[in-house]
């Protein structure tokens, strides 16, 4: 008895201390920071934060359908796009670990027909440095996303597509890695993307809201995604049979970190593997690349009107997952917030100003295709009524949201452009950059 004692007082001393630095944040500070951005409109989603294997927070705002009033909850479930990424990744290492594939293969031996096939390696298509063009980035795939695709007609277009430098020659981001990376996984498997996914990922970490998608089902607690300028307008729907493992899967928060948890914890992959993910080439790891000033490893996703990240701090043992299905107020710096609230530092809720409201008269000064002779950069200014819209060449279009005279901006990609209507030239803010483009007569 005397020892049965001793151990509940050991227990109720760890319990008590996991209890104490669960609560070491302002939670209550975090709370309003996600209630002050969805009563302003400015983000839909939901957050999860673990430390030392748990959840010690989460939160859900906003709406998985606006029309049908259907509110986002824990269960909620989004596209993530590519941090589907990093299963595919772990997929892969499996592969590798278990001698059925190897960094050195070579793309020849499932896709011959692919340029650059008889040099393109295994590793170079997980590092981003194989060359493939990103099919993304096509002119027309705004117009074919929303379509069936079989794997051959995909083959097709990269075929076409052809190369952009030599493999090896440096690292360039290309959802055509990953795609072919999910093609070779379904062809050493013999079974479909989805069921591998089940079988080496899903079923051993347990994940109750994580699988490929398919078209969206509210009635199964998917959400919807939505942009928004003045209001919230449904996206796009990608069909996913188009992004395959650079971006097909749904999950949540929640899920992201088991998963990311049981993969820093050595229980997917190899240590030798896991180092390998870790190891940071020209910016990319494999499946990841770091996050923030933390020295965080992780992924970030966008696919229509959804984002998502994921990060594993290992210093801190802390991991915190976003899944959004709704962006105004850019993802970075809302995860900067939480960050900041959680680690007790310094940070000032954000104050959201009204945009200005325009006639779709006043619009027409701005309206042209923008260039300049030293980008190959296009921009077409429009408008829908009374909303502005831009689009760069080879880009989905967006909203632009009035803040001052001449002035616009879209929060979710942190772009700001200033017109100078009287001398046909618009100023272009992006990253720290800034560019000027002439109205082209």
């Amino acid at each position: 008895m005397k020892n049965m004692k001793r151990k509940l007082t050991l227990l109720a001393l760890f319990l008590l201390a996991f209890s104490l630095n669960a609560q070491t944040f302002n939670k209550a500070k975090m709370d309003s920071l996600f209630k002050r951005i969805e009563s302003n409109e400015k983000g839909m989603g939901s957050i999860s934060i673990f430390k030392n294997k748990n959840e010690i927070y989460q939160n859900s705002f906003g709406f998985a359908d606006i029309e049908n009033k259907i509110r986002s909850t824990k269960k909620t479930k989004y596209r993530i796009g590519s941090v589907s990424k990093t299963f595919t990744a772990t997929v892969i290492m499996q592969l590798i670990d278990e001698n059925k594939l190897s960094f050195e293969t070579k793309l020849a031996d499932f896709f011959p027909e692919v340029p650059n096939a008889n040099e393109i390696t295994i590793e170079q298509l997980l590092r981003h440095r194989s060359g493939l063009y990103n099919f993304t980035n096509s002119e027309d795939y705004q117009n074919w996303m929303v379509k069936p695709h079989s794997n051959t007609e995909l083959l097709k277009i990269f075929i076409e597509n052809g190369i952009v430098f030599n493999p090896n020659e440096k690292a360039e981001y290309s959802n055509t890695n990953y795609v072919l990376l999910s093609y070779i996984a379904e062809k050493i498997e013999q079974k479909e993307f989805s069921e591998i996914l089940n079988k080496r990922i899903i079923e051993p970490c347990r994940l109750k809201n994580t699988y490929y998608g398919g078209k969206i089902n509210t009635a199964e607690n998917e959400a919807l995604s939505y942009t928004k300028i003045y209001s919230w307008n449904l996206a796009t729907e990608t069909d996913m049979s188009v992004p395959v493992g650079a971006g097909g899967i749904v999950s949540n928060s929640t899920d992201l970190n088991i998963f990311y948890n049981h993969l820093f914890n050595g229980k997917l992959v190899s240590d030798n593997s896991l180092n390998e993910m870790k190891k940071i080439v020209d910016g990319y790891g494999i499946g990841m690349f770091q996050l923030f000033d933390k020295r965080g490893f992780g992924h970030t996703g966008g696919i229509d009107g959804f984002q998502s990240v994921v990060t594993y701090f290992p210093e801190d043992n802390v991991l915190i997952a976003y899944t959004s299905n709704g962006v105004v107020m850019p993802m970075k710096d809302m995860l900067r917030g939480a960050l900041n609230i959680y680690y007790g530092k310094e940070y000032i809720l954000p104050e959201f100003k009204l945009s200005i409201k325009l006639k779709s008269k006043d619009l027409d000064q701005y309206l042209g295709v923008y260039s300049s002779s030293t980008n190959p950069l296009k921009i077409t200014i429009s408008k829908d009524s009374t909303v502005l819209i831009a689009q760069a060449t080879g880009q989905s279009s967006f909203p632009l949201e009035a803040y001052e005279l001449h002035k616009f901006k879209f929060d979710p990609a942190t772009i700001k452009l200033e017109f100078i209507p009287e001398e046909n030239k618009m100023i272009l803010k992006q990253g720290g950059g800034e560019f000027e483009l002439i109205r082209e007569e």
